[in-house]
């Protein structure tokens, strides 16, 4: 008589209701794992991770909130906050910061005073932002994942498969919410500001520093605690300053990352080899994919304009800040070598951060802030600080990368219009014409014609 049991692909099937029904799974069906070749116990704890990761998935199947944890894990795990002493002397620093600025910059101060944020005060004010930013390339890492694992399923699971695609994607989705949150949380204890990534995290008029993370700055340059802290307010203080008067300019940032974050694409074949290895209960190589960039193939012509319009705005706003913040810092001995320090790590950027190119294709250091910073000063030293800053009112007025290329025809045509006179056009200016009267159309016949009496007629 033939045996009847069931072997290990008949039940499997039922062991993919279990996972995907959400229930638990009883001994017998531990041991079946046990002949199928998978460790039970490691899988019966992929599959507790996978079903919270459920319960808990936001909007397209991604927890956030994995990531928030796994952030403020890392930002709170040295247990430190900011003493008394620190604190006092922040609040100092971004006194004497707010009256420095007055003497370098025309744009006013901001109504909340600057503050002293620990890292997971950080996390907590910067979270959203890295959400808005890293949504569309876990979305696109989710769809990924998901189409993959069902062109790899066995035909007698393709129906389960598809009844449980939202599960499926929250694989990928949480997997990449729990590397943003492991981004997040290492950022939080390299950065020293709100505005030291580049990009506006905080509020706009919101200021902030975090004090934990001066030491280790510091430790090795021999400057006074008391000058960094003062030269790192008035940095912040400038940024903050910028993003409150000209309102336009941190949805203008905002929207060219959200621009660039669309465009990426996974490496659909990576990932399908990937997905017929994949083992629910050892992620990791999943986990490295996303750590090194591995998922996200070689950027589009799309992304490196993309790009490219990034860097120019934020080298455009860097080379402003490090401006103002250079001249309102002037009292300071030690400012230039903390100048220098500040450009060492914005040029390099730390770990955390190449981390977090990696994980969504992006790099937040741009290239053209030294050239960026001398267009501003070859502005201001030719029609004045108030003048210079005016060129933030609008996104209209704002410095193009061929300002950035050639200053000195930036600062002829504002001198020209300093003096009440119409600016020479350059090259830009006459093709634009020449567009404008390409456009216009031709005269007809019968505006051609005039009232005048023809030969031999008389007037009406």
């Amino acid at each position: 008589m033939a045996d009847e049991t069931p072997g290990p692909d008949e039940d499997l099937p039922e062991i993919f209701r279990q996972l995907f029904g959400g229930a638990g799974m009883d001994p017998e069906q531990l041991a079946e794992l046990s002949k199928m070749g998978f460790d039970p116990a490691m899988l019966q704890s992929a599959l507790s991770q996978l079903q919270g990761a459920f319960a808990s998935a936001g909007h397209g199947g991604i927890s956030w909130e994995l990531a928030e944890r796994q952030a403020l894990h890392i930002a709170n795990k040295d247990g430190a906050g900011i003493g008394a002493a620190d604190r006092s002397a922040v609040d100092e620093a971004f006194t004497l910061a707010s009256l420095w600025l007055g003497e370098a910059t025309a744009i006013s101060d901001i109504p909340a005073p600057g503050t002293a944020l620990t890292r997971g005060g950080w996390v907590e004010a910067t979270l959203p932002v890295w959400q808005e930013l890293a949504e569309p390339v876990a979305t696109s890492i989710a769809d990924a994942f998901t189409a993959a694992l069902q062109e790899q399923a066995p035909d007698d699971l393709q129906g389960l498969i598809a009844n449980a695609g939202k599960v499926m994607r929250t694989v990928g989705g949480s997997l990449f919410a729990t590397q943003l949150g492991k981004v997040v949380g290492d950022l939080s204890t390299e950065v020293v500001s709100g505005g030291d990534v580049g990009i506006p995290l905080l509020a706009d008029g919101h200021a902030a520093v975090i004090p934990q993370n001066f030491a280790a700055v510091t430790r090795d340059l021999d400057i006074p605690d008391d000058q960094f802290v003062l030269y790192v307010a008035t940095r912040e203080l400038a940024h903050a300053r910028l993003f409150r008067h000209a309102r336009w300019l941190r949805l203008h940032v905002l929207s060219q990352v959200s621009e660039f974050a669309r465009g990426v694409r996974v490496d659909t074949q990576a990932l399908e080899d990937m997905a017929g290895r994949f083992d629910p209960a050892h992620p990791e190589e999943l986990r490295e994919a996303l750590e090194t960039g591995a998922l996200l193939p070689e950027r589009s012509d799309a992304q490196k304009a993309a790009l490219s319009r990034l860097e120019t705005t934020l080298a455009t706003i860097e080379g402003w800040v490090d401006v103002v913040t250079e001249q309102a810092t002037s009292r300071l001995p030690a400012a230039a070598r903390i100048a220098e320090t500040v450009r060492r790590r914005r040029a390099i950027g730390g770990p955390a951060e190449q981390a977090l190119g990696a994980l969504v294709g992006l790099e937040l250091r741009p290239r053209r802030i030294r050239e960026a910073a001398a267009m501003w000063r070859a502005v201001a030293d030719a029609v004045g600080i108030a003048a210079r800053d005016e060129l933030w009112d609008s996104p209209d007025l704002v410095p193009t990368a061929h300002d950035i290329d050639d200053p000195a025809a930036l600062v002829a045509r504002l001198t020209a219009r300093a003096r009440g006179e119409e600016p020479v056009g350059d090259e830009f200016d006459d093709a634009l014409a020449r567009l404008l009267a390409a456009e216009d159309p031709a005269p007809s016949a019968e505006d051609d014609q005039t009232d005048e009496p023809t030969e031999g007629t008389d007037p009406v």
